[in-house]
């Protein structure tokens, strides 16, 4: 067994938090092991005043992290789940997957204002698509303006006047303590989240042994259940995290319910659908779903994404 690992991660307040969390539940079950936490830089933190479907999206936050590990300068890495690409590099691994934090969208604006309540032609922050064409979807006379930075730098552009509200999601607010910032939380049938999203990803090498069983100390089963099926939609979407689908899973009892969505940029078409089985299939859902979705008219909504 190994006697110190060193964990990756990007260097933002809500990175470090995570990375920090992860190292203080593994020093529950190995008290005698030493953790250093190493900081990466990502293409993601470098690039700031475009948005992110505009820079390549998939993997601009875990690329130079995945280099780190090939490279051994790093034992595991840990990320957000939502900023996942739908498939890892061969020869790295998801083991194990801890328990998942609220994983829901919120809405923060100026005076506290709910959505059905905020102005006419009302401006509102974020830079997921998915989040965009969603809320378009509700109030399609909203505009939507991109804003990038950590979760305090968009909190004080919306508080200085550049928005009448910004869209995050709830994970990051409550992890770092700042949840009574919150206006409005938004369920499954409002805003349906980004697949993995309020989860953490620990990534390893496929052959680090120690590392899995070290790791595998802390996966948390039901939630390792409901990611399963969310990525294995996500993958056969062919998608990431900034372009306009979403998935969710949630188990009850034996069963799990895993809800997707295609959206066209602007919102005027929502494609969504459910598929309910045994969490056995989890897997094998979220491919039927995205099947599903596609067929009926996601595919052509994605294509002439691509197209733009």
């Amino acid at each position: 067994m190994k006697k110190k690992i060193k964990i990756g991660t990007r260097g933002s307040k809500l990175a470090l938090w995570q990375a920090d969390w992860v190292k203080s539940e593994i020093k529950k079950k190995f008290s005698d092991l030493e953790i250093e936490i190493i900081k990466i830089k990502t293409t993601g933190d470098k690039i700031l005043d475009r948005p992110l479907a505009m820079i390549g999206g998939k993997g601009l936050f875990v690329k130079e992290i995945e280099k780190a590990l090939f490279e051994k300068t790093i034992d595991i890495a840990v990320h957000s789940m939502k900023d996942m690409p739908g498939i890892l590099p061969k020869g790295l691994v998801n083991d194990a997957v801890p328990v998942r934090e609220n994983p829901f969208d919120v809405l923060i604006s100026k005076n506290n204002i709910s959505l059905k309540k905020l102005p006419l032609k009302a401006i509102i922050g974020t830079s997921s698509m998915r989040r965009a064409s969603q809320i378009k979807h509700i109030r399609p006379d909203l505009k939507i303006k991109s804003i990038r930075g950590n979760i305090n730098t968009r909190i004080k552009k919306m508080e200085s006047g550049e928005f009448d509200g910004i869209l995050l999601a709830a994970a990051g607010l409550i992890r770092l303590g700042i949840k009574d910032k919150i206006t409005e939380y938004f369920d499954e049938n409002t805003m349906l989240p980004a697949c993995g999203q309020g989860a953490l990803c620990i990534e390893s090498r496929q052959d680090n042994q120690d590392i899995k069983s070290i790791l595998q100390t802390i996966n948390h089963s039901k939630t390792q259940i409901s990611i399963s099926g969310e990525r294995a939609f996500l993958k056969q979407i062919q998608g990431d995290c900034h372009i306009p689908v979403a998935c969710f899973g949630k188990i009850e009892i034996e069963k799990i319910i895993l809800t997707g969505l295609i959206a066209s940029e602007n919102g005027d078409q929502i494609i969504k659908d459910s598929i309910t089985t045994h969490i056995s299939l989890a897997k094998q859902a979220g491919i039927n779903l995205a099947n599903q979705l596609l067929s009926k008219g996601g595919k052509k909504i994605l294509e002439n994404l691509k197209t733009k």
